[in-house]
C-alpha cells in the first residue's frame, strides 16, 4: 500500500478502501473529490495537526515520480564523479528521503569491517568519505519565522576522502 509506505499514513487502509469504493461508483475526477474521500476516511482528531490529504498526496507524488529511486541513483552518480576533497550537500524534506541519505552516507563513511579481535585488517576497506556535520543541520528560529516550509528541511554534507591507492587494498 503506497499510502502507508510512502506517506506513512496511519489510516492508509481505510483511505485506500474508500478510494476503491468511490471509484466503483464513478471515476475520481478532481483532487477536491479525492480530498473529500480522504477526509471521510479519517477521524476528526487526526485532521487537526495538518492537512488530512498531505500524506496521501505525498505518497502518490513519490510513487508516480519514482522519487526515492531517483534519489538513490542521483546520490551514487554524484558521489562517483566527486573529486577527492569535494563535498555533496543534500537537503531532505521527509523521513523517507532522510533515511536513504543517512544510510548511504554511513555506507560511504564505513571503513574496516574486520572483527575487533583480528590483530590486523584483512578486509582492506577504507572510508570513501567523511561526514562534515555529524547531525543534519535544521532551520533555526529566525529562518522558521521567515520561512515556515523550512521546518522539515534537513541538510546533510559529506566530503569525499582523498583518492585511495588501489595497490594498497
Amino acid at each position: 500500500d503506497i499510502i502507508y509506505r510512502y506517506g506513512e499514513e496511519k489510516f492508509s487502509r481505510r483511505i485506500a478502501a474508500n478510494i476503491v469504493k468511490a471509484r466503483a461508483q464513478k471515476p475520481i475526477e478532481t483532487t477536491f473529490e479525492l480530498v473529500d474521500i480522504i477526509k471521510s476516511s479519517m477521524p476528526q482528531k487526526a485532521m487537526r495537526d495538518s492537512h488530512p490529504a498531505r500524506r496521501t498526496f505525498q505518497a502518490i507524488r513519490i510513487e508516480v515520480n519514482a522519487e526515492l529511486d531517483v534519489l538513490k541513483s542521483t546520490l551514487q552518480d554524484a558521489f562517483d564523479i566527486l573529486a577527492p576533497g569535494g563535498r555533496i550537500a543534500i537537503i531532505t524534506f521527509h523521513s523517507l528521503e532522510d533515511r536513504i541519505v543517512k544510510e548511504q552516507f554511513a555506507k560511504w563513511c564505513q571503513g574496516c569491517t574486520c572483527p575487533p579481535d583480528f590483530p590486523k585488517c584483512v578486509c582492506g576497506k577504507v572510508p570513501q568519505g567523511k561526514l562534515v556535520n555529524r547531525k543534519p543541520i535544521v532551520a533555526d528560529a529566525a529562518e522558521l519565522e521567515e520561512n515556515r516550509r523550512s521546518r522539515s528541511a534537513k541538510l546533510g554534507v559529506i566530503e569525499r576522502s582523498a583518492a585511495v591507492d588501489e595497490s594498497n587494498r
